[in-house]
């Protein structure tokens, strides 16, 4: 047997999210089934990153074990003619047969888009959030600077997560900006947030919480109280899902 890595990239705007589950299609499913259908054989995938619903990928990385003699790097293009068009492997390589992309130290980088525009535009609506009103994009660089660090983000986690550890360590949250030359104008604005791992809705809260600090809601003094208090009332909403993609996952043995 063989271990096999996939880097999949794939657009979630239908899809129940990654993990396979029984009230609607997931990527993982997907990816299980087309594998079965190439190598015939009981294939269980294992991903790296389990994005929610609506959420999208250009690089999250899954493994599975198999007997096939096709060459490593070929699967990846004889996949996807088994695969929707809305998801794609990228990538397909051997690797040792012990390595589990959940359990390798890693460093996962999200971006989350918003678009601020007086009025939606309807191409954006499934990758970006809308926010109709200009925002302080330098306090949002500001407040983000103070996420940086190893933390308890208690307060960066949706209720009910069974994590009972809640340190994570953040390499960087940038705050980029762009203006938009046709439709009504506005900008969109990304936050690129990179880190060792993530809680459940971690980072839609770090983008609900720049919003609110973008719109005047709420100043960068409250981020400092959150992450010393773990009040999740001290952050802000949950931004939504379709804003949200994960760029790449750099494993730290192989940078």
């Amino acid at each position: 047997m063989r271990r096999i890595r996939l880097t999949v990239a794939y657009d979630g705007t239908r899809y129940c999210g990654w993990q396979i589950q029984n009230n609607g299609i997931t990527i993982e499913g997907e990816l299980t089934r087309a594998l079965r259908e190439l190598l015939r054989e009981d294939i269980e995938v294992i991903g790296a990153s389990r994005t929610d619903s609506g959420v999208h990928a250009l690089g999250n990385v899954a493994v599975f074990d198999t007997a096939t003699r096709i060459p490593p790097e070929k699967i990846a293009l004889a996949l996807n003619h088994h695969l929707p068009e809305d998801i794609r492997v990228q990538r397909s390589e051997e690797v040792e047969p012990d390595f589990h992309p959940r359990h390798c130290d890693s460093v996962k980088t999200y971006e989350y888009t918003i678009c601020a525009t007086r009025i939606a535009i309807p191409v954006l609506r499934n990758y970006v959030y809308h926010v109709y009103q200009e925002l302080d994009v330098e306090k949002m660089r500001e407040a983000a600077r103070k996420l940086e660090g190893t933390h308890d983000f208690s307060a960066f986690c949706s209720a009910g997560s069974p994590v009972k550890d809640k340190v994570r360590r953040i390499d960087a949250v940038t705050v980029s900006e762009e203006p938009m030359e046709w439709g009504n104008g506005g900008r969109l604005v990304r936050v690129r947030v990179s880190g060792n791992g993530f809680l459940y809705n971690m980072v839609r809260i770090i983008a609900g919480t720049l919003i609110e600090v973008g719109m005047g809601r709420r100043s960068a003094e409250f981020i400092e109280r959150a992450l010393e208090t773990g009040d999740r009332q001290m952050a802000g909403p949950t931004a939504p899902p379709q804003g949200l993609m994960l760029l790449g996952i750099d494993f730290e043995n192989e940078i």
